[in-house]
């Protein structure tokens, strides 16, 4: 189902892309499957990694993409799930601890830490 905003993944597309910047899409090439590769972290793993990345950058494509290739990896539908909840407490607890910023900035106008209490 094809959303305005997001079309269809397409060879024409992939085309498009690679004759625009052919040298970029190579080397994006090259450097995607060497990311992915087993290495000290196994394939699966790392596509784990990639579906809660994808949650948080919110990528459409990549949550697909990634959340296939994971369970062609063999990760079970539990470890995506178990990904994405990783992905949603990292996101909230960045904004948790970004209060800090907020609450600094608020005590710098009033001319100093509020009083405890």
């Amino acid at each position: 189902m094809e959303h305005p905003m997001y079309p269809e993944p397409s060879s024409e597309l992939h085309r498009q892309r690679r004759e625009l910047a052919p040298a970029a899409s190579t080397a994006f090439g090259h450097f995607s499957a060497a990311v992915f590769a087993d290495g000290a972290l196994p394939r699966k793993t790392k596509e784990l990694i990639a579906v809660a990345v994808a949650h948080v950058t919110q990528c459409p494509y990549c949550i697909r993409g990634h959340t296939e290739n994971a369970v062609r990896q063999g990760a079970t539908r539990e470890e995506v799930m178990e990904a994405i909840w990783v992905a949603a407490e990292m996101r909230a607890g960045a904004a948790y601890a970004h209060s800090n910023l907020a609450l600094d900035t608020m005590n710098r106008l009033a001319g100093g830490p509020a009083p405890p209490g």
